[in-house]
């Protein structure tokens, strides 16, 4: 197997994996799993899904019993989404976009779930791939699909950032309509410990 350079964990990732307090994380297009380990380290259930079937056995051998791995190629002509509805408390994407998921990826939240998504956007051909305009975030995009799919954004940047490597991104971080609701009762019940 070729061990593919691994990155450092997303520090937009990292700021937002605390939100995600029980239930199952869903990886979208996980590559080495950098973030699948973030949370099957917080304890957390973990779906880690890549159409690279080397890169997942890799990351097999190294997650450890939390992190199940799905090969899964959804730009595939006729894929289809494997996951139903409401059944992750958290999605994370990360340097991926294929604009027709994003509805699947709504719909497969839970009412009080989490989306943190950060990718390229328009400006990074400057710094090189992904250059397509098909994988560059339109300006302000990611905010324009979460609202389409309902989700309240808690937190969002779009602009240049020097590490891993300089780029253009867009990151998001939302949540379904649900999460005020729990976030509520999570709080009520601290107050009263």
């Amino acid at each position: 197997m070729n061990q593919a350079p691994t990155l450092p964990v997303s520090p937009w990732v990292a700021r937002f994996a605390p939100l995600v307090t029980g239930g199952e994380v869903l990886d979208l297009a996980c590559g080495s799993g950098r973030h699948a380990r973030l949370f099957a380290d917080r304890a957390l259930s973990v779906v880690a899904l890549d159409r690279n079937a080397d890169q997942l056995a890799e990351l097999a051998q190294l997650a450890g019993p939390r992190v199940a791995t799905l090969q899964h190629d959804l730009e595939r002509e006729g894929a289809v989404w494997p996951f139903a509805a409401g059944r992750f408390a958290a999605i994370v994407v990360t340097n991926y976009l294929h604009r027709p998921l994003f509805a699947q990826l709504v719909r497969s939240l839970r009412p009080d779930g989490i989306l943190i998504y950060e990718t390229f956007a328009q400006g990074n051909e400057v710094y090189g791939k992904p250059s397509n305009p098909d994988f560059l975030l339109a300006p302000a995009e990611l905010l324009a699909l979460a609202a389409s799919g309902g989700l309240q954004v808690l937190a969002y940047e779009d602009g240049h950032v020097e590490h891993p490597q300089p780029a253009q991104v867009q990151r998001l971080c939302a949540a379904g309509p649900g999460f005020a609701r729990h976030q509520a009762r999570l709080d009520h019940n601290l107050a009263a410990k």
